[in-house]
C-alpha cells in the first residue's frame, strides 16, 4: 500500500541550483498554444440577456500546452528544443515571440497556413473563471507537413537527454508522427509522454506517463474519486502500465498529490500544497517539466517526483498560466527563505491581486506565541476575503506594547509560524504602535480584528472610514490569550 510521509524530505534547497548547472538539453514534443486571461469586474447585467457584464481591466497572453511545459523546463534550467506546429497568425506570431524570448530553440517550431493557432481565453470576475473560449482547427493536416513535424522531432531529439511528448489531443501528433517516433533507431535516454490518450502511446515503450486522475481513469475504465484515489491507482498500477506501455507512471491527483506506479514499487506519494485559487492553469505541465529535468540529470527516481510536486505546489498559487524558475524552487525548499514581505512589494502584491478583482483582508497583531484563539480567528478573517495579509509588531513595537521581556519570540520567528497556516497570504512587519500608516497605504476593503475589542475601541477605525473600508470584529475565544498561555507555563517551572 502507499508510503505515507509528512513532508519533502528526498530534496533541499541547493537541488535546484545544482541540476539547472547540468542544464540538460531536453526535447519537447506536441500540442502548443497561446493562453490568454482577460481579468474584470462584474457591475451589472447586459440588457440583451441574462449574462453579466464584464469590464476589462486586464489581459495577458502566455504559452500553454506544451509550450508551457517548454517555459517550464528553460526557467528551472533546462537547454530546450520545442517541435510544434503554429499557424501564420497572429497568435502563432505571439506565441513564437513569447518562447524565443524566453530562450528556447524554436527550429523545429514549424509554421503553415494549413493550420490555426490554438488558443484558450479564460474570461476572469474576481476569483473565478467565468467562461473559456477556444478556438482550435479540426481541418484535415497535409501529409506533407505530418512528415515534415515527425522529421523535426526526430532531428530535436536525437542527440537530446530526455524528451517530453505533450499530446492533449489537438491533431499534430497523429498516427504519422507516432509511428515515426517509435521507429527511431535511436532516441534519448528518457521519454516522458503526458497525453490525454496514453494507449495511443503504447508503442513508444516510454519510461514515465504522467496523467492524471481522469486520465487514468479513461485508460483503466474506472472512476477515480474520493480520498480513496491513491489506493484506487495503486491496486491497479500494473493494468496501468501494461496499457500505457510504460515503465512507470506517476499519477497526478491535484489535492492529494501524486503516487508512483511501477514494476517494481508501486505508492510512493508526493504531497501536494492545495490552493484555493480558482485561476491557476498548468500546474500538471510544471509537474511534468519539474520531473523530466531530475530524471534527467541523474536524480534518483523519489528525488525525482518530490522536485516535480514542489514545482507544482509553487505554481498552483499563482494565477494564470505561471512557470517555476529554479530560483523559485530553492527558496521554497529553503522554507521560503524570509517569509517576511518587504512593504513596498507587498504593496505591489496587493495591487496586482486588487486588480484581479480580490478582496483584500487585513489583520495586525503580535502573535507571540501562536494559539488556538489566534487559528481560529486568522481563519475567520480569511473567510471574509480572497487575501489576508497578516501585518506583524516588530520586536520594538511590541516590546512598547506589551512591557519587557517580550515578544517571547523574534519577529522573524512569528512570522515563519504565521507563514506555515494555508489561511493566510502574506506576511509583513510594521514598527509603529498602530498599523494605520501601512492601512492608509494598502486600502484593505475589511480590516478585521479579535472580539476583544469594538470598532469605537479601535484607534484604525476611523482610517479605515475615510476611504470607506469595512471593520469586522470576530469571534474572541476565552482563556486562549497569549498572557494565559504564559501564565501557565510559568506557573508550571
Amino acid at each position: 500500500m502507499t508510503t505515507s510521509r509528512p513532508e519533502i524530505t528526498g530534496i533541499t534547497a541547493e537541488l535546484p541550483g545544482r541540476i539547472a548547472k547540468q542544464a540538460p538539453v531536453i526535447v519537447v514534443i506536441g500540442d502548443v498554444m497561446l493562453d490568454e486571461w482577460w481579468t474584470g469586474s462584474i457591475e451589472r447585467m447586459c440588457r440583451e440577456a441574462p449574462a453579466p457584464v464584464v469590464d476589462i481591466s486586464r489581459r495577458e497572453q502566455s504559452p500553454g500546452g506544451a509550450a508551457n511545459t517548454a517555459m517550464n523546463l528553460a526557467a528551472l534550467g533546462a537547454r530546450v528544443r520545442l517541435v510544434g506546429l503554429v499557424g501564420a497568425d497572429p497568435a502563432g506570431e505571439r506565441l513564437r515571440e513569447l518562447v524565443d524570448g524566453a530562450g528556447i530553440d524554436t527550429t523545429g517550431l514549424l509554421v503553415s497556413e494549413a493550420v490555426r493557432t490554438t488558443t484558450k481565453c479564460r474570461l476572469v470576475a474576481g476569483d473565478q473563471v467565468i467562461a473559456r473560449i477556444d478556438e482550435s482547427d479540426d481541418r484535415r493536416l497535409p501529409a506533407e507537413l505530418l512528415d515534415r513535424l515527425a522529421g523535426a522531432a526526430i532531428l530535436a531529439s536525437s542527440d537530446a537527454s530526455a524528451e517530453v511528448i505533450c499530446d492533449y489531443g489537438s491533431g499534430a501528433l497523429q498516427s504519422a508522427v507516432r509511428d515515426a517516433l517509435a521507429a527511431r533507431s535511436a532516441r534519448p535516454e528518457i521519454s516522458v509522454v503526458d497525453a490525454h490518450d496514453l494507449r495511443i502511446w503504447k508503442q513508444l515503450r516510454p519510461d514515465f506517463v504522467t496523467p492524471n486522475a481522469q486520465e487514468a481513469a479513461a485508460v483503466l475504465g474506472i472512476s477515480l474519486d474520493g480520498q480513496d484515489r491513491v489506493e484506487q491507482v495503486v491496486a491497479r498500477g500494473e493494468d496501468l502500465l501494461a496499457l500505457s506501455g510504460a515503465k512507470a507512471a506517476a499519477v497526478t491527483l491535484d489535492r492529494l498529490g501524486s503516487v508512483l506506479v511501477s514494476s517494481g514499487e508501486n505508492g510512493y506519494r508526493t504531497y501536494a500544497r492545495p490552493a484555493t485559487e480558482k485561476q491557476a492553469s498548468g500546474a500538471g505541465d510544471t509537474f511534468v517539466a519539474g520531473l523530466t529535468l531530475a530524471l534527467a540529470s541523474g536524480e534518483p527516481v523519489h528525488a525525482s517526483l518530490d522536485f516535480a510536486q514542489a514545482a507544482a505546489n509553487i505554481v498552483v498559487h499563482r494565477l494564470g498560466t505561471s512557470v517555476c524558475s529554479a530560483e523559485d524552487l530553492a527558496g521554497y525548499l529553503d522554507g521560503g527563505t524570509d517569509p517576511l514581505v518587504p512593504e513596498a512589494e507587498l504593496l505591489a502584491r496587493i495591487a496586482s491581486a486588487r486588480a484581479a478583482g480580490k478582496r483584500i483582508v487585513l489583520t495586525n497583531g503580535c502573535f507571540d506565541v501562536l494559539h488556538r484563539g489566534h487559528t481560529n480567528y486568522l481563519r475567520q478573517a480569511k473567510e471574509r476575503g480572497d487575501i489576508l495579509v497578516v501585518a506583524l509588531n516588530s520586536d520594538e513595537s511590541a516590546r512598547r506594547l506589551k512591557g519587557p521581556g517580550r515578544p517571547i519570540n523574534t519577529a522573524a520567528d512569528r512570522a515563519g509560524v504565521l507563514a506555515a497556516l494555508d489561511c493566510i497570504d502574506y506576511v509583513t512587519v510594521f514598527g509603529t504602535d498602530t498599523p494605520i500608516p501601512l492601512i492608509e497605504q494598502l486600502h484593505p476593503d475589511v480590516y478585521a480584528k479579535g472580539g476583544d475589542y469594538t470598532p469605537e475601541m479601535l484607534q484604525e477605525t476611523a482610517a479605515v472610514e475615510a476611504y470607506g473600508g469595512e471593520i469586522a470584529i470576530l469571534d474572541y475565544v476565552a482563556d486562549h490569550s497569549t498572557s494565559d498561555v504564559l501564565r501557565r507555563i510559568r506557573s508550571s517551572v
